[in-house]
């Protein structure tokens, strides 16, 4: 339930933040400023996808942990969710998330908190020792009747 009200709050602000500008500008320029927004965006987010798939790759060649790239990743995918929804604040939110410098403090932020509630705990792991299977063979019986 409390879902469905901040979305329904969402396109009510909105609605509002279009009508306010439509009074401003006009119904065609504020028309053509979600239109370029939206594609401005999805130019974005073509390139910056890519950019991210790119650098997990890397880190996963490099064997080293990619948060930074999979938190990349995730804000690039919600900012393609923001993009295509309708409306001037859906589209700055996206295009401030798909700007790699504002996407870079925002996922600081993120992986500050993420670890500060981690709670990891350092550890040694060793190697287990191998252990031989065994085959047991169990001989068939025949009926010879």
């Amino acid at each position: 339930m409390p879902v469905l009200v901040l979305l329904l709050l969402a396109m009510a602000v909105e609605i509002t933040v279009l009508v306010w500008i439509g009074g401003l500008v006009g119904v065609l320029p504020t028309i053509l400023l979600l239109v370029a927004a939206t594609l401005l965006g999805g130019w974005l987010l073509r390139r910056e996808g890519a950019r991210a798939l790119g650098a997990l790759q890397q880190a996963v060649f490099a064997r080293r942990a990619p948060d930074r790239e999979v938190v990349d990743g995730m804000l690039i995918a919600a900012a393609g969710v923001l993009v295509f929804v309708p409306g001037l604040i859906s589209d700055v939110l996206a295009l401030t998330l798909l700007f790699p410098p504002t996407r870079a403090l925002v996922r600081k932020r993120l992986l500050r908190r993420a670890a500060s509630r981690a709670g990891v705990i350092d550890s040694i792991v060793v190697p287990a020792e191998r252990v031989e299977p065994t085959v047991i063979v169990i001989p068939e019986s025949r009926d010879e009747t």
